[in-house]
């Protein structure tokens, strides 16, 4: 497993979508602002369909602004994201910071670059985000479901997904596949941008601090949960 997840890593590396040391939080207020677009992109999909309703029930969602995939006969997949929580008054934390990864074999031509929306559903699934590190599809009956008439027909039965996924991608691959990626906080972007050294949980569940800079995303996500 541990051999594994450094491949993951280094497909990533291979690919450039290492992103450098942060200064001053230039990179991360970028990427919340990025965030808040695809959000708004999320609107504007006609496939959001019930997402308005399903927000409402939401423990949290994590946002990946630019997720890019591409490569030569060994492909990989990789972006920087942020989680939120929502709390019972439909207010939105401020943002953690994440790096998202994943590796393929075989022959691949092309890149793509997609937006995706994870909506977070159950307490389960957000304790395993603010876990040190996250494997999708490694842990046994945590459901996961793309948006639209899947989620609509999995939320009106005894189906209860953990998390629903929204992407709009573009490129040469037909679709995102999140199986196997790996997920992990990245806590030199989130110091960078706090001032602080700061744990996930103290940032989007204690909400021990803040950062103006956020409330343009924040704002957004309430306007429409």
């Amino acid at each position: 497993m541990l051999e594994f997840n450094k491949i993951l890593w280094a497909a990533i590396v291979a690919l450039g979508l290492s992103a450098p040391p942060a200064l001053a939080g230039t990179d991360q207020q970028n990427l919340v602002d990025r965030a808040r677009i695809a959000v708004d992109d999320l609107k504007a999909d006609r496939e959001f369909g019930n997402a308005r309703d399903l927000l409402k029930q939401a423990k949290g969602v994590m946002i990946v602004p630019t997720l890019v995939k591409g490569g030569f006969f060994f492909g990989g997949e990789g972006g920087e994201g942020v989680l939120l929580t929502r709390n019972g008054a439909n207010e939105w934390s401020h943002p953690a910071f994440y790096t998202l990864a994943s590796a393929s074999f075989g022959f691949q031509i092309g890149l793509e670059q997609s937006e995706l929306v994870l909506i977070v559903m159950s307490d389960r699934a957000l304790n395993d985000f603010m876990a040190d590190e996250f494997k999708i599809g490694a842990q046994a009956g945590l459901a996961i479901v793309t948006l639209g008439s899947e989620a609509e027909a999995s939320t009106t039965t005894n189906l209860h997904p953990d998390i629903i996924v929204w992407s709009s991608a573009t490129g040469a691959y037909a679709g995102v596949t999140l199986n196997g990626s790996l997920i992990k906080p990245r806590d030199s972007w989130n110091e960078a941008y706090y001032g602080r050294p700061e744990s996930v949980r103290d940032i989007v569940s204690k909400r021990a601090v803040k950062n103006p800079g956020a409330a343009g995303l924040r704002q957004e996500l309430a306007s429409i949960s």
